[in-house]
């Protein structure tokens, strides 16, 4: 697994689905001032690297979670990966809304799943894990087991890390912010005095500044 982390964190830089800016941070949805970002939607615009998360998250079901009947993504950023995923692995898909629609059936579920199943969710990526436990709520809510997740990337956040613990949910990624750090450095993508900056900002990112 250590291979395809590494192997993946190279894949993300050189589509530029990872943007480093240790001096001019982004701003996140959530208000936080971060100098890493992550767009994993970029991967579905090219071919070979679709491909691969395709198999790869394919690869760690079967791998870690083999009790596993059926896929379910997390709206929005992980429908089309879930769906690929599910299709590989011939099971059933749905995705999970954010909230519920204000129109038609007020769905939160988008799907049908069989009765019993057990799901594995298909997320992008994981930041303080909040939006991703909420789906696994939602599931569990509606009478389905969940198996475990998996996601393309997560930032390791220790936040996330005892969200999950206290949830009850296995988490497999297919790679993670050391493994990105580590190539960005190796590549000359960012200095070795960008490092230290990238470490304080993962330790309270909630109160980063440059």
């Amino acid at each position: 697994m250590d291979t395809i982390k590494k192997d993946f964190a190279s894949k993300l830089l050189e589509i530029k689905a990872i943007k480093l800016q240790p001096q001019n941070p982004f701003t996140w949805a959530s208000g936080w001032k971060s100098p890493f970002y992550c767009d994993n939607r970029k991967t579905l615009s090219f071919t070979d690297v679709r491909s691969y998360v395709k198999l790869e998250l394919a690869h760690a079901i079967l791998a870690h979670f083999p009790q596993a009947t059926a896929v379910a993504g997390v709206a929005t950023g992980a429908i089309a990966q879930g769906a690929m995923v599910a299709d590989e692995l011939n099971m059933p898909f749905c995705y999970v809304r954010s909230k519920a629609k204000d129109h038609g059936m007020g769905n939160l579920i988008e799907g049908e799943l069989p009765v019993g199943a057990k799901v594995v969710v298909v997320e992008d990526l994981i930041s303080t894990g909040g939006s991703s436990l909420k789906a696994v709520e939602v599931l569990r809510q509606a009478g389905f087991e969940v198996v475990g997740m998996v996601a393309s990337y997560t930032y390791g956040f220790a936040v996330a890390e005892e969200a999950f613990a206290q949830a009850g949910v296995k988490l497999i990624t297919l790679t993670d912010y050391e493994h990105v750090v580590e190539r960005a450095l190796e590549t000359g993508y960012i200095q070795d005095s960008d490092v230290e900056l990238l470490h304080r900002w993962r330790k309270d990112p909630a109160h980063y500044q440059v």
